[in-house]
């Protein structure tokens, strides 16, 4: 089954510097001409695979070395603030909905019970709410983020850790965001395109808006992503991630 912008509900309004529409969020990163997966020669795809997966070991292995002591400072910083350890860890889905372990800065309190997050994630893309596939993916108010938790979030810092994900050859630099299993429970066969490709660190969803997207728009920058398939275009989000993490724009 294929994802077709006429599948998806409407959107929502959302800050006034976020783009005003998918299509315009996914025009600004320029056309990806000829790079659909189905028509790419075997050969051309390892080559692609091969030079996307040097860069992620590269350029990961370069980013933890050098990165090392804010790594340390951050731990600490949350193991003075809150009980608890420096790290959360959690089962993902990457790709070919293959299960991995994603490491993160904690930013939570050490007992944050999942239920309250999993039944809203449900009511968004379960087909008994289908009505409900407009709203925004993360919760507007969080009681259970630290206050340390809520400053890494603000910056992205929280994100460092998969970086080792990213070594271990469970994500990559760029693709899509890497869900919990309990949504993809939730998902319509639309929705299974974004498996295609591992998930990533950075990727179309979070230069476009981020979590001022609701849940089909984010998928669907996701969709997008894993069908064009493109060196250029992983070069493309790089670029914009950093002006979009230094702006905060996005940020839940």
């Amino acid at each position: 089954m294929s994802l077709a912008p006429t599948q998806l509900a409407q959107e929502t309004p959302r800050a006034a510097h976020a783009p005003a529409s998918w299509e315009q969020a996914r025009a600004a990163l320029g056309p990806v001409r000829g790079s659909e997966r189905g028509g790419r020669a075997p050969i051309k795809r390892l080559v692609v695979a091969g030079v996307r997966r040097t860069c992620d070991v590269l350029v990961a292995g370069v980013l933890l070395v050098v990165l090392a002591p804010l790594l340390a400072v951050l731990a600490l910083a949350i193991r003075l603030d809150s009980p608890g350890p420096a790290l959360f860890r959690q089962r993902r889905v990457g790709r070919g909905q293959r299960e991995f372990t994603l490491c993160k800065f904690r930013t939570m309190d050490a007992d944050a019970d999942a239920a309250r997050h999993r039944e809203y994630v449900q009511t968004l893309i379960g087909d008994a709410r289908a009505s409900e596939r407009g709203h925004l993916y993360k919760l507007s108010v969080d009681d259970r983020v630290t206050r340390v938790g809520r400053r890494l979030r603000a910056w992205s810092l929280d994100e460092l850790p998969q970086l080792f994900n990213v070594l271990r050859g469970e994500m990559a630099l760029v693709g899509p965001r890497p869900v919990i299993p309990y949504e993809v429970a939730c998902y319509p066969d639309a929705y299974l395109a974004r498996f295609a490709v591992k998930p990533g660190l950075t990727g179309l969803w979070q230069v476009s808006g981020r979590n001022e997207r609701t849940y089909d728009e984010m998928v669907r920058f996701d969709v997008e992503y894993a069908a064009a398939d493109s060196l250029l275009l992983d070069l493309r989000i790089l670029v914009r991630t950093v002006p979009v993490v230094l702006g905060r724009r996005g940020v839940a």
